[in-house]
């Protein structure tokens, strides 16, 4: 049975950059996910394998975070449009570039406006928190009796761009990793906390005013903490939720390491001085622990996912 060949395409998908623009001390980023599909005269490579006019996808994904450092990221429509523009009019057989992009939005972590969820007054000018990521949890047990109320959350993604370091570690035949003294921390936070209240006697605590204090507290101490490893934020975090919320003795966190690698730029002329990123998804490291109020006893599951 005869067959001819359809429409067709083929590119990179699903290229994570990150692009960070130094202004002074305030940082500002850009995250998207772009991908790329290219269509034209590709006949031969379907019919006979000839790969004479493709593009090769590595290419493309070059090309993605060599744009990154040379136009910038004004906008992801204006990044877009250089990419489809340079693969249509460097290339004779592609004739037609589809570019697909998603942006993560990221605010500001606020270090002294307790009334504004995201931004206030005093701003870390390196430290993120994504948007609209961040489901709350909670799990009430009551035996007739007592009362046990674990609440928490889970997805909310903080990075800072810079105060973070990573060096000193052991060193086996199997270590490839690079000692860094300047990189992005990242981490997509779920975290449970118990409260010390059990029964009807005690006063309850506000739950609304507790939930926003420990959030609030929480990304503080991420942004506030100079990182010399994820475990030393983690702890950080922890510690300045059981000083200030008295209602809480315990807070168990689970933090992947989100890796953002930076770009070799220097085979295509260009110097990366920790502006563009590959943001990996997986392998990740993950840091867990638990901080317990002294004398306070460990109750909450390390698999969380129970809850």
């Amino acid at each position: 049975m005869a067959t001819i060949l359809g429409q067709n395409q083929y590119g990179k998908a699903e290229n994570r950059v990150v692009k960070i623009t130094r202004d002074g001390d305030t940082h500002h980023i850009k995250d998207l996910n772009v991908s790329v599909a290219l269509s034209g005269d590709m006949d031969d490579v379907h019919y006979s394998g000839s790969n004479a006019n493709v593009l090769p996808t590595d290419t493309t994904k070059n090309t993605v975070y060599a744009f990154a450092k040379e136009y910038g990221i004004e906008s992801a429509e204006q990044f877009g449009i250089h990419l489809a523009r340079w693969f249509v009019n460097s290339q004779e057989p592609i004739q037609r570039a589809r570019i697909r992009i998603e942006e993560y939005a990221w605010d500001r972590i606020a270090t002294s406006d307790a009334n504004s969820r995201f931004i206030g007054a005093d701003e870390v000018k390196h430290s993120f928190v994504r948007q609209g990521q961040e489901t709350r949890v909670t799990q009430i047990t009551y035996d007739g009796q007592n009362w046990e109320v674990i609440s928490g959350l889970k997805d909310l993604v903080v990075m800072n761009s810079t105060n973070s370091e990573f060096w000193g570690y052991v060193k086996d035949k199997y270590t490839t990793l690079q000692e860094a003294y300047d990189r992005i921390l990242a981490t997509q936070v779920s975290s449970r906390w118990r409260f010390n209240w059990s029964d009807d006697e005690q006063r309850m605590p506000n739950w609304e005013k507790s939930y926003a204090e420990t959030r609030k507290h929480m990304l503080q101490a991420f942004a506030e903490t100079y990182s010399l490893s994820l475990q030393q934020t983690l702890y950080q975090m922890g510690s300045r939720i059981i000083n200030h919320r008295s209602e809480i003795d315990e807070v168990r966190f689970s933090l992947p390491n989100k890796h953002h690698f930076l770009v070799d730029l220097e085979p295509f002329g260009l110097k990366n001085d920790n502006e563009v990123y590959f943001a990996a998804d997986r392998p990740y490291g993950l840091i867990e622990a638990t901080i317990l109020r002294d004398g306070a006893d460990a109750r909450i599951p390390v698999d969380m996912t129970n809850l």
